[in-house]
C-alpha cells in the first residue's frame, strides 16, 4: 500500500532526500504509511533506526543548528502538525559540498518527509501558529556529544524565510522577526554556537 516517491541528492548535496509517501484518502480522511523497511530498502536506504523523538514548538522558535561530534546520527524528519522550513548543512569533511545548505519546508498538508545523512548539522524554524515534529535517529542521543553551528553565520548564509531586522543575541524588540512581526525564539545554547570557520 506504500509506494513512496524519493527526491535524492537534493540542492545537488549527495545523501540528502526529500521523500513524498503515498496518502490514500477518502470522505473518511486519509490513511498513509510513514516509514516502511522494506521500501527505504528497496530505494537504496540501509538505515536501522534506534530512536524517536518529538517536539511541540510555536511560531517564530528556531531549533538548531545541531549535530553530534563523536556519534553523528541520520535523520528522517517530519512534520506532523503545522509546517516548518527545515535545514541541513553538510559538514561531511573531504564532501565536495562542505559547508553548503538545502532547506524545505515540511508540512501536516505536504506530509513530506527529509532525509539528513550522518555528517550534517540541523535545525528548523516554526512558520505556523504550532508544529509538532516528528524525527527518527539512527543513532541515540549523547547529551556529552553536542556541537552545533550559529544559525545565521554569514559563511554558510541560510536564507531562513520571512526574516528581517537585527539580531541582538536574545528575543527582544531589538532582535529579529518574522514578517508578521513574530519573534524569533532560541534556546541560550543555540544563541552561542560558533560559525563554521571555529566549530
Amino acid at each position: 500500500m506504500g509506494q513512496i516517491t524519493v527526491e535524492k541528492n537534493v540542492g545537488g548535496i549527495e545523501g540528502l532526500c526529500v521523500i513524498t509517501p503515498a496518502v490514500h484518502g477518502d470522505a473518511r480522511g486519509y490513511f498513509m504509511e510513514t516509514y516502511n523497511e522494506r521500501e527505504m530498502k528497496e530505494a537504496g536506504f540501509d538505515i536501522q533506526f534506534v530512536q524517536d523523538n518529538q517536539s511541540m514548538s510555536v511560531k517564530g522558535v528556531l531549533r538548531g543548528l545541531h549535530f553530534q561530534i563523536n556519534y553523528p546520527q541520520c535523520k528522517l524528519v517530519r512534520a506532523v502538525r503545522g509546517s516548518v522550513f527545515d535545514v541541513a548543512v553538510d559538514l561531511r569533511e573531504g564532501s565536495a559540498t562542505y559547508g553548503k545548505w538545502y532547506g524545505v519546508e515540511l508540512s501536516e498538508e505536504n506530509k513530506k518527509q527529509f532525509l539528513i545523512p550522518e555528517g550534517f548539522a540541523h535545525g528548523f524554524l516554526v512558520l505556523s501558529d504550532e508544529a509538532e515534529f516528528c524525527y527518527k535517529v539512527n543513532d541515540f542521543w549523547h547529551p556529552n556529544d553536542e556541537g552545533g553551528l550559529a544559525w545565521n553565520d554569514p559563511a554558510i548564509g541560510i536564507q531562513w524565510p520571512d526574516v528581517q531586522g537585527e539580531y541582538q543575541g536574545t528575543p527582544s524588540a531589538e532582535g529579529y522577526c518574522m514578517t508578521d512581526g513574530t519573534l524569533l525564539t532560541l534556546s541560550e545554547k543555540d544563541q552561542e554556537w560558533p560559525g563554521l570557520e571555529k566549530k
